[in-house]
């Protein structure tokens, strides 16, 4: 009895003993600190005197020694700013700036005692000069050991591990990302959750503890260390990874009969729209990443960086991104050109809230009323501009012609002339892949505007380019977000056809690219965005069924509607004429002007051919005037021409003139209409 109680009241005097270092806050780290600063200069003594014998004639010395040392000290602990940390918090950087801070502490005693003490005879002669040097060791080793003691306390003590039951998880990748959720999960308990081991394919990390949890093997040997950890949970913290290893991790969950949960993509992280710990559900975006793309950052601030920059289209999904991104580049005006009012408002307060330094104005206008066009390039004077405004939807252009030609075409051809004219340095239109050997009037509108941008840069000399690339996912009425619509509503999930497929990239991927595109441009060029590999549709709606907890014919059901007018089985990224080489990124093809591909230094070196389209003298003529033939002939609703007229601009035009006929005045013929489910499921635009 009497050792149980002896036992009690040790576990009782630890326990409070630990309560109350935890509770030390910066002021009492002063005192504490005051206390050793006021011992260590006499410690120091006995230790070089080996006992108390002759220490009674240093006495008034040490006195004055330990005074002025300790005022010298505490005034370079508070200046280097150790009495403004948490120290059961302390991370990496904290320990070494107590590390620092101490050797500067000791430094400075240094300097004082053989600097300033003993050249003054402040301290006798006799006294041992081994006795500075022997205190400034001892202020390293107690400024350091009790602030330590309070952090090493924090990790083992009961009260940051809380009462809250918590459930194993298994943390998939062991570099930074997976170091930080496990730091991120023991601080927050109240998740409930706690990491019991790594799975990385690093064999350097195989064995090994990082954060005191083990790596238990590879990603390949999931289902074992699930079972064996009794793992409720799969947390993958790779960020970078791309979809194809996410795709296989999802799949071996599935196998193991656990969850999967991840961190942000990079693009999310690098942007500060999200944080490493902010653990999510595995969106159909994961499984669809590339790698990370590297850019040019250097490059791309140098195109940006104190200019006047107008993005057109700026509300939209591409052009806010632009917007984005562009901002952290540090232009001089950053001018947002939109015909929806709301989505212009909504990026002009979201720029002005994060750069407020920065001139942004917003600028409601129609691309296609030059007047109004040229009134707002007369008031700022752009440098550099990114189009990023047009129709992009294919089932709607199919049956608006006029909306389609006006905009994609007036409206490119209104921008370049006036960039021209006011003499901007670059221009860079946002095209789609469905402007290649086009079927839909969406598309073959967009390749009409790339040549349109060429010729203007022939024409001018100027670095004038087009950017084409494939679907973006979760930009507006992108397929991702119709299939989970069609979930919420109980299905069915439609898809055009089992062998359609599309390119897919994420917006901030895309816009990077575009944005490193517009700096290696010299004149008229189209970069090409390597798209990686096509994916079908199908596995695209039965990844969101799983991914929504469903499962395909028992939940919901997936429903072949037909092609819609105008869509393809298979998009494309290149013309048969084109002859696209690697430019110097990795990430970016490019289709050069044949004129200028000697000058131009994106090739590499490379062997080019020059591009179809127009490439000067008398053919640039009749392209213009076949452009303006067919933007007349939808201006005034003739409606016989205009297939033809598209067909003479773009010769791989491949459509019914019946199609481009009857659409044109905005009628479609009963036997064209596509079913409610077909139009809603049919990819579009980028």
């Amino acid at each position: 009895m009497r050792y149980h109680s002896i036992t009690g009241g040790f576990q009782a005097m630890i326990a409070n003993t630990r309560s109350f270092l935890l509770s030390l806050r910066n002021r009492h780290f002063l005192a504490v600190d005051l206390m050793i600063f006021a011992i260590t200069p006499a410690l120091a003594t006995l230790v070089r005197l080996e006992g108390l014998e002759h220490v009674d004639r240093y006495v008034p010395s040490i006195i004055i020694y330990t005074w002025v040392l300790a005022i010298c000290k505490l005034g370079l602990l508070w200046m280097i700013g150790l009495y403004h940390r948490f120290w059961p918090y302390a991370s990496v950087e904290a320990l070494t700036a107590l590390v620092l801070s101490a050797a500067v502490v000791a430094g400075g005693e240094l300097f004082v005692a053989f600097g300033i003490l003993y050249p003054l005879d402040l301290l006798p002669v006799a006294l041992p000069r081994s006795v500075p040097i022997i205190n400034a060791g001892l202020t390293i080793l107690l400024l350091g050991s009790t602030r330590l003691a309070v952090r090493v306390l924090f990790e083992l003590s009961d009260h940051k591990k809380g009462t809250t039951p918590t459930k194993p998880v298994l943390i998939a990748g062991a570099g930074a990302a997976g170091a930080m959720v496990v730091k991120e999960l023991r601080m927050n308990p109240q998740v409930g959750l706690h990491p019991v081991g790594f799975l990385d394919d690093d064999p350097r990390k195989q064995g090994v503890r990082i954060h005191g949890i083990p790596v238990v093997g590879t990603l390949a040997d999931l289902p074992t260390a699930v079972r064996e950890c009794r793992s409720f949970q799969v947390i993958i913290a790779m960020p970078t990874a791309p979809g194809k290893v996410v795709r296989g991790l999802v799949q071996a969950c599935k196998q193991a009969g656990v969850t999967g949960r991840t961190v942000p993509g990079i693009f999310d992280i690098l942007s500060g729209a999200a944080r490493v710990s902010e653990l999510r559900d595995i969106q159909v975006e994961d499984l669809l990443r590339r790698g990370v793309v590297h850019g040019n950052p250097q490059e791309i601030s140098l195109l940006i960086r104190k200019k006047r920059v107008m993005v057109t289209g700026a509300g939209g999904s591409i052009g806010s991104e632009l917007c984005r991104q562009i901002s952290l580049c540090d232009p001089s005006e950053l001018i947002l050109v939109g015909h929806g009012e709301n989505s212009i408002f909504k990026i002009a307060r979201e720029l002005q809230k994060h750069i407020p330094a920065t001139f942004v104005p917003a600028v409601i206008a129609d691309i296609r009323d030059k007047k109004r066009m040229n009134m707002v390039f007369r008031a700022y004077r752009p440098e550099i501009i990114f189009h990023a405004a047009a129709h992009k939807h294919v089932g709607l252009m199919q049956s608006n012609v006029p909306e389609a030609v006006t905009n994609n075409v007036l409206g490119t051809r209104n921008l370049v002339e006036l960039a021209a004219q006011y003499d901007a340095e670059r221009f860079v239109m946002i095209s789609s892949d469905k402007a290649v050997n086009p079927t839909s009037i969406m598309g073959v509108t967009k390749r009409i505007s790339e040549l349109i941008v060429h010729d203007a840069a022939t024409t001018a000399d100027k670095p004038f380019v087009s950017v084409r690339f494939g679907n973006v996912l979760g930009s507006r009425g992108s397929v991702v977000p119709i299939f989970k619509a069609q979930i919420a509503a109980g299905g069915p999930v439609t898809v055009s056809d089992p062998r359609v497929t599309r390119f897919f990239m994420t917006i901030p991927e895309a816009v990077q690219l575009v944005l490193q595109a517009g700096a290696m441009g010299t004149c008229g060029e189209v970069f090409v965005l390597d798209m990686g590999e096509p994916v079908h549709i199908l596995d695209l709606a039965k990844d969101v069924i799983r991914l929504s907890g469903l499962t395909e014919g028992i939940d919901i059901d997936i429903k072949f509607t037909g092609l819609a007018p105008g869509e393809k089985l298979h998009e494309e990224l290149f013309l048969a004429s084109e002859h696209p080489v690697r430019s110097k990124h990795e990430k970016i093809f490019v289709c050069p002007n044949g004129n200028k591909s000697t000058l131009n230094p994106v090739f590499a070196g490379a062997e080019v051919d020059a591009p179809a389209g127009p490439q000067g003298g008398e053919g640039d003529a009749v392209f213009r005037q076949n452009v303006q033939e067919l933007i007349e002939a939808v201006q005034y609703n003739s409606v016989h021409p205009v297939h033809e007229l598209i067909k003479r601009i773009v010769s791989e035009y491949q459509s019914s003139e019946g199609v481009a006929q009857v659409s044109l005045i905005g009628k479609v013929g009963e036997e064209l209409k596509p079913s409610a489910g077909q139009a809603t499921a049919t990819p579009v635009g980028r």
